[in-house]
């Protein structure tokens, strides 16, 4: 039988060395860009610090220390060449240093991106899922919107909407648009292609879950009452959307990604800095490298939220495994 302390050591799983680390990693990166977007939006305004887009620590020591490992390497030996790969490395991180404010703020285009394609793409997912399984006739009208968009390119979308159609001229004569906390055309753009994208894909995959959910459930909803619509609203669509999580994270994994083509359109996201600071640089290697580090930490810190999100509105006895076992006590023998 096990003893108290047993039990609560199972309740309460110690924090392993590597999760540690990477949430180490994670404070440490959210810190780095939470510290630039102030000092970028206020402290510059207010003449704190170091200027908007601005690196308060300067790269010129780093390319020295870099220039003396790389230097010192033939003295090691068997070993120089290790110590002028790490030497290598610590000039990468100096081409970090130097361009971490532009990363900062394309990495900000890309959050609120990404943010803001992925709830407005749910706001028209959830209605066209719906009309896709119960909408009768109607569900052909989703059909055919749902494979229009998920059969061409997004890049291609983007180009339409961009070049094809007059609605970045419209866009551009609104005095507003580009002015203060209102973007530009091209941004605006662009979340109307990726809201537009996503919304197809997210409609497939709540469409999965709704077809999921045992039918005989609407029929015992509308048995004590309920219209189809609120047997919909309040039995099916409550387990539908804990059921689509999953696969709901990996749009918003694959929307972090897929922001990049933005850049096609100007919009200055992370990858369009990058590739515009590499073009004049030269430094491909160390710039593509520093914009994959950031792309990682924004996608693993994205799964981590969902996979919270998922923990926390998961019903025991109720879709996802962990909801499933919650309230069990595990004991040893």
């Amino acid at each position: 039988m096990a003893s108290p302390t047993d039990v609560r050591r199972l309740r309460t799983p110690e924090i392993s060395a590597t999760k540690l680390l990477v949430v180490m990693a994670g404070i440490a990166f959210w810190g780095w860009l939470l510290a630039q977007w102030l000092n970028d939006w206020v402290l510059s305004r207010l003449g704190i610090g170091p200027g908007a887009g601005e690196q308060p620590v300067e790269r010129e020591p780093v390319d020295a220390t870099a220039d003396r490992i790389a230097a010192a390497a033939d003295a090691y030996g068997p070993f120089a060449g290790v110590v002028d790969w790490v030497g290598s490395v610590v000039a990468a991180v100096a081409v970090a240093v130097d361009i971490a404010p532009a990363l900062a703020a394309g990495a900000w285009y890309t959050i609120v991106l990404t943010v803001a394609s992925i709830l407005l793409g749910l706001l028209i997912a959830v209605p066209l899922a719906v009309v896709r399984v119960y909408g009768g006739p109607l569900r052909w009208l989703a059909l055919g919107y749902i494979e229009l968009i998920r059969g061409t390119p997004l890049l291609v979308q983007l180009f339409v909407l961009y070049f094809g159609l007059p609605l970045a001229v419209w866009l551009h004569g609104v005095e507003t648009i580009g002015q203060g906390p209102i973007p530009d055309q091209a941004f605006i753009i662009a979340i109307v292609g990726f809201t537009i994208n996503s919304s197809a894909y997210q409609a497939e995959y709540i469409r999965g879950a709704l077809e999921s959910v045992d039918a005989g459930q609407l029929t015992a909803a509308r048995s004590i009452g309920l219209s189809t619509f609120e047997g919909i609203r309040y039995v099916v669509l409550p387990q539908t959307l804990r059921y689509a999580i999953p696969a709901w994270t990996n749009e918003l994994v694959y929307l972090i990604k897929y922001s990049s083509l933005a850049a096609f359109i100007t919009v200055p996201e992370l990858y369009f800095r990058a590739s515009r600071i590499a073009s004049r640089t030269f430094e491909y290697t160390a710039i593509y490298a520093s914009l994959a580090v950031v792309y990682i930490a924004i996608v693993l810190t994205a799964a981590a939220i969902m996979s919270r999100v998922e923990t926390r509105v998961a019903i025991p006895g109720l879709g996802q495994a962990e909801g499933r076992h919650q309230g069990k006590t595990e004991t040893v023998e």
